[in-house]
């Protein structure tokens, strides 16, 4: 085994140990919302959460091993979440039009039940993450060697 292989690299860690805190926190907030302040999730939030659970589970076993290479698994579910997390937010916000809204039965993408705290929307937190997590990709991508 060669030295490359044997020693974890440390310059790819704490990149991938943030996006593990983010998509952790992540995770265990839509949980949260979703269990215990009991508010059903719409169609949207369901696809985000789809990408964004297997993040924290992802990140867990990178930051564990320090593996750098976790971004060639983790940028593609960062990046699809991304996509919806987006187009979620161009409904909230009102910039695509509501004919094409995506929502089926439950709750609405931009009624107030998408605000936290009376006036955090959810749909906005969910593309911070998933940007940040992006992000913190790239630093990882670029202290990884090829």
């Amino acid at each position: 085994m060669s030295e490359a292989t044997a020693r974890p690299d440390d310059s790819a860690w704490m990149p991938t140990f943030g996006a593990w805190i983010i998509a952790l926190v992540s995770t265990l907030g839509a949980l949260f919302i979703g269990e215990v302040m009991g508010q059903a999730p719409c169609d949207l939030c369901w696809y985000q959460r789809a990408f964004m659970f297997p993040l924290a589970v992802l990140f867990t076993v990178a930051a564990l091993r320090s593996d750098g290479g976790a971004w060639y698994y983790a940028a593609p579910l960062a990046s699809i979440g991304w996509l919806i997390a987006a187009f979620h937010n161009l409904l909230y916000f009102q910039i695509i039009p509501t004919a094409i809204k995506p929502c089926g039965q439950g709750p609405s993408c931009s009624g107030e039940a998408m605000l936290l705290f009376g006036s955090l929307p959810i749909p906005l937190l969910s593309l911070a993450s998933f940007t940040a997590i992006i992000l913190l990709l790239i630093v990882v991508r670029r202290r990884t060697p090829a």
